[in-house]
């Protein structure tokens, strides 16, 4: 039997690969401004495209790895993002990229939740589930950070950001060739009925589903504010340490990075429920002092909300996951997936309209400021009433 160490390091490294893609888009959506005359509501189309068709894949096609085995739809997930990606290089319209954008967070979205039920049927209990998902997560930052590294570096030496896209496609197609290799564990089952989208739907009726859901969108939408509209923000700042406000989002997803390793060692040592209450309060008192403080102290603040970020969303996602029986992990995955991307792509789109009507887009941090402090609220409530215990502990 292969060694679980080798399949969560493939794992891990899915993770990182879109995250280079996906998280990039703020240092790529100035530049396609420019190139194709864009407008601002024409551009956000490169990110809430992808998120989008992210959540589109995780609704009906989560249920893939459930039914075929995680295995094969992480190749198959793989594969297609890999075409997506070497299919960059073939044209040079901004229709063409958009459409590839689009196709990729398909595909994106039907790997993801193989991995994320994987992650499920190699874990022996729900805190080890959970500390692998930070995991994840944590290769998801780094990726984070390389990925707009990768544009910066490529723009100064005046190629093409869509050899960012090009690379990344190598990587994942290196990934199909040693997944196809590795032997997966089978998929946990209790029963031989396999899950089917009507059921993947119908878990949008269960209250577990819908709470877990509910919280991570909130978190989400927290945290795609800092990297689509962070860097506009900051162009207002007057400090006297601009060299934070240039650098401000670099430095969050460094502090996204570093936290999500370290939340696989804080949770191993206090309770989860202690843990999610003290954080999103952090977050919370973060963002509600940028809004009260001003632009000079948001080039603080906001940053340092990545580190108190960092743990949320891993420790949502798996214990939402563990809620559900081994067999519907890819399923339930889907429907957070699902969450994950809608709240992606429309929180990014709210704050903009916002920015529009009110002429700032310093309100529509301030809706940002109000998600994060309900999620602070839930959060608080879960710790009093602990909902999940119930079905975590069976």
């Amino acid at each position: 039997m292969t060694s679980f160490r080798s399949i969560r390091l493939l794992t891990y490294l899915m993770f990182f690969i879109f995250a280079m893609t996906t998280d990039a888009v703020g240092v790529i959506i100035p530049v396609i401004i420019e190139t194709f005359d864009l407008s601002l509501t024409q551009a956000s189309a490169f990110h809430y495209g992808t998120m989008l068709a992210i959540a589109v894949s995780g609704i009906g096609l989560g249920f893939l790895s459930d039914r075929f085995g995680r295995k094969a739809i992480i190749v198959l997930g793989l594969g297609l993002f890999a075409l997506c990606c070497f299919a960059f290089a073939l044209g040079s319209k901004f229709a063409h990229f958009l459409t590839l954008v689009t196709l990729s967070g398909l595909a994106i979205g039907i790997f993801k939740t193989a991995a994320i039920g994987l992650m499920g049927d190699i874990s022996n209990d729900s805190s080890e589930h959970t500390r692998t998902m930070n995991m994840a997560e944590g290769f998801f930052a780094v990726g984070a950070i390389v990925g707009p590294a990768v544009v910066s570096y490529l723009l100064q030496q005046a190629f093409s950001w869509t050899y960012l896209y090009v690379f990344a496609g190598g990587l994942a197609l290196l990934l199909v060739l040693i997944a196809s290799r590795t032997e997966y564990p089978q998929t946990k089952k209790v029963t031989d009925k396999p899950t089917t989208i009507a059921e993947s739907l119908g878990m949008l009726k269960d209250p577990y589903a819908l709470g877990f859901s509910f919280a991570i969108a909130l978190y989400v939408i927290t945290e795609a504010a800092i990297y689509v509209w962070m860097p506009t923000y900051l162009l207002s700042y007057s400090g006297d340490w601009g060299v934070i406000a240039t650098y401000a989002l670099s430095i969050f997803f460094v502090f996204r990075a570093a936290g999500r390793f370290l939340g696989a060692y804080i949770l191993h040592r206090f309770e989860w429920q202690a843990v999610l209450a003290l954080f999103t309060g952090a977050v919370a008192a973060c963002y509600v002092g940028a809004m009260l403080m001003g632009v000079n102290a948001a080039a603080l603040l906001l940053p340092l909300s990545g580190l108190f970020m960092s743990v949320l969303y891993p420790t949502i996602n798996s214990k939402g996951i563990s809620c559900f029986p081994a067999q519907q992990h890819g399923a339930i995955a889907g429907v957070i997936l699902f969450f994950t991307a809608v709240a992606a792509a429309l929180g990014p789109m709210i704050m903009g309209l916002l920015g529009d009507v009110m002429g700032d887009v310093f309100y529509g941090f301030v809706f940002t400021a109000g998600c994060a402090v309900v999620l602070f609220v839930l959060a608080l409530l879960n710790l009093v009433w602990d909902p999940a215990s119930a079905r975590l502990n069976n």
